[in-house]
């Protein structure tokens, strides 16, 4: 297999193509975002320069998907603000003020079930790499989504982001690949990206009835989800962490 990085606006084919065969990769309700939601589709118009498709054309195969975004940050903790909602507003606010970003983050990093373990996500974070040093952007910033959090779905994120393994590497396997990758841990945040939704919507997003008004854990949950029936209302905030690579 002889697969290359893509930019969505050198090959706009591909990136369209890879649609169709980049699917479960995330369960329904984490692509119900109240802020992602309501601008993921401009990565494709406004931020193509920004978004890279791990592609097979021999095979005519979609790999993998990566999705980034320029923003400004200040270089403190302090300003990194409260997560990925937080920070996909500022940075189409950036684009759409005329202002100039000085950094990069990353979104998300899709790659199907069929393809995972084998060293595919190094490349993508690699690539992202690349795009921020060709931009002259002096950092890459990621809102790590940990991988194994749906095991400990209550356990606070401050806490588990904080676990590490006898070799003092990080416990959780996505952290762990930035840090060998070179990157740095600089905060979790226990409430990064929002979705709501009535409680039919939720019941159908993670299939399971919600009977009653209370604090429920669920099937590939970061964390609980709160069920206020009176109001017809279910909130979530999903946690991540936020960590730096370093550029040039």
């Amino acid at each position: 297999m002889s697969a290359q990085l893509y930019v969505a606006s050198e090959r706009p084919d591909l990136w369209e193509r890879a649609y169709d065969q980049i699917v479960g990769v995330w369960p329904t309700y984490n692509e119900q975002g109240d802020v992602l939601g309501t601008h993921w589709s401009r990565l494709d118009k406004d931020f193509a320069d920004f978004q890279l498709v791990l592609y097979d054309e021999e095979a005519d195969l979609a790999l993998a998907h990566g999705h980034s975004i320029p923003c400004r940050w200040d270089g403190t903790v302090e300003g990194l603000g409260d997560g990925i909602d937080e920070m996909m507003e500022g940075a189409v606010h950036l684009f759409d003020e005329g202002g100039e970003p000085n950094t990069l983050s990353a979104l998300a990093i899709e790659i199907p079930p069929r393809h995972q373990g084998g060293g595919l996500a190094r490349t993508m974070i690699g690539g992202m790499r690349d795009i921020a040093s060709v931009r002259g952007l002096g950092s890459l910033i990621a809102p790590l989504r940990p991988t194994w959090k749906v095991r400990y779905p209550v356990t606070p994120i401050e806490r588990y982001a904080a676990w590490t393994r006898e070799d003092g590497l990080p416990f959780d396997p996505w952290i762990r690949l930035h840090v060998r990758l070179g990157a740095e841990i600089l905060k979790p945040v226990p409430r990064s990206m929002h979705i709501t939704g009535t409680v039919a919507e939720w019941e159908e997003w993670i299939d399971l009835p919600l009977p009653e008004s209370g604090t429920y854990v669920f099937p590939h949950g970061l964390a609980p989800l709160e069920v206020d029936r009176e109001s017809d209302r279910c909130e979530y905030w999903e946690p991540n962490v936020w960590v730096r690579h370093r550029i040039g």
